[in-house]
């Protein structure tokens, strides 16, 4: 039984509703668009008669088309435009054989292909900021809600001075928010109208033609660019470029999130569900599954848009290859990104937090990793070089010893010269050495509201 290929890790990998996007459908549907725009645009500034748009408009439908017979004539002709429009012209000549003389007036295969992505980004740009803002909106819950949750901070993967996971995830809060800002901003430059006819001159159409262009631009509501872009790939690259750094951020969010599930630290898990981590051979173990996703995304993401980049010195007014390799490298891109937000939605919604192992886990250097907290006091009463050294003499022998670095630090002269009990006791306890934390977590969802 013949099947569907590559279906096996979609689920996993992408998000259904991008994959439905950067479908055959979906790839079909934005090139008839702008057919049935094109026509419209053109009966409106009176290069074609009015008569001619029904007919055309009405077999701009997907539907209407195989799309395993249309691949069959692409892998001859070079591209989809052609095969497709030559579908088009029969169907509509089936029914107004004066309506097809019409079609695809001083348009060239380009135009339709670039337009139709670019009308497919616009789909993908929409399900991305909805996306972002739901996963926005769920980190800044998670960040106020943990505001005040003392966990160790961690620098070169060893225990540093605490902080809390608040925030810790205001840290992924911030990198949604500038992403969110970033494809507002990129709106305007990316969704613009690709239409240049042979050469880009739109020498076919005369005198109309920029009336036409203008009228094509409205009629798909796509920006007008200063001239056509065939060979001129910085929008769809810069595009790129930003799914890019959403996958490395999400991914950043992944790997922070599958260290702190590890056995042996046990601080913070994705949530559980049936079936969901679980090993084909041993019974125990719940998997970071969501987080392999992000930094799966993350890892792949670099070489699409290193493809990207090396298309860029497109030859002369029209590509030969470099603009191939773009077809498929950028749909896979916003699939990934897709894959990847839907894990971090569904993870960071439910997120398991273990705040007793936290405290657990800032006491297992034994008071070492709020020695700043000791030395930064001592400097102010003996000098910085003078209590930097005293702390860390005492740090050695607390850690040489196996003890708390309290007990070292109240049997020392030098340091019991200058703090009493009660001043080490505050010293010592992680949640009076936090810092700016909290401020931190009420910029951050400041910002996220503020879009």
């Amino acid at each position: 039984m013949n099947r569907p290929s590559n279906q096996l890790f979609d689920a996993y990998f992408t998000g259904a509703e991008m994959r439905a996007v950067f479908s055959d459908d979906g790839r079909l549907q934005g090139m008839l668009d702008f057919e049935a725009a094109l026509a419209r645009a053109e009966a409106r500034c009176g290069v074609i008669p009015q008569t001619a748009v029904g007919p055309i408009a009405a077999a701009c439908k997907a539907e209407l088309y195989d799309p395993d017979a249309l691949a069959q004539a692409i892998a001859i002709a070079g591209n989809s435009a052609i095969p497709l429009v030559k579908a088009l012209g029969k169907r509509i000549a089936q029914d107004d054989a004066e309506a097809e003389k019409h079609l695809h007036l001083g348009a060239t295969s380009q135009d339709v292909m670039d337009t139709g992505l670019v009308l497919q980004l616009r789909q993908a740009i929409g399900l991305l900021e909805r996306d972002l803002a739901s996963l926005g909106a769920t980190l800044a819950q998670q960040a106020e809600r943990h505001a005040d949750t003392p966990i160790a901070g961690r620098t070169w993967l060893q225990h540093a001075t605490p902080v809390t996971l608040g925030m810790k995830i205001a840290g992924w809060l911030g990198a949604v928010t500038r992403h969110r800002q970033r494809l507002q901003l990129i709106k305007p430059r990316l969704l613009s109208l690709q239409f240049g006819g042979a050469s880009g001159s739109l020498a076919a159409l005369g005198e109309q033609a920029w009336p036409v262009s203008q009228a094509l631009a409205d009629e798909l509501q796509l920006t007008l660019p200063e001239q056509p872009w065939h060979t001129q790939r910085d929008r769809l690259v810069e595009f790129a470029a930003l799914l890019g750094m959403i996958a490395g951020s999400l991914g950043k969010l992944g790997r922070d999130l599958s260290l702190l599930m590890q056995t042996d630290v046990g601080e913070v898990f994705e949530p559980s569900a049936l079936g969901k981590g679980g090993s084909s051979t041993m019974p125990h173990k719940r998997n970071p599954v969501g987080s392999a996703v992000m930094i799966s995304a993350a890892t792949r993401a670099p070489g699409l848009v290193a493809t990207l980049l090396s298309a860029m010195p497109q030859e002369h007014e029209r590509s030969l290859g470099l603009w191939h390799a773009e077809w498929e490298t950028l749909p896979e891109l916003c699939c990934l990104v897709s894959g990847s937000l839907q894990q971090a939605l569904i993870t960071l919604a439910e997120l398991e937090v273990d705040s007793e192992r936290m405290r657990g886990n800032l006491e297992q250097t034994r008071g070492l990793l709020l020695a700043e907290a000791v030395s930064i006091a001592l400097a102010q009463r003996i000098g910085r070089d003078a209590a930097h050294h005293l702390v860390e003499q005492c740090c050695k022998r607390a850690v040489a010893e196996g003890r708390h670095l309290r007990g070292v630090l109240s049997e020392t002269a030098a340091v019991r010269n200058e703090l009493n009990d009660a001043e080490l006791d505050r010293l010592l306890d992680p949640a009076f050495y936090l810092g700016q934390a909290r401020r931190w977590v009420e910029r951050a969802v400041a910002e996220h509201r503020a879009i």
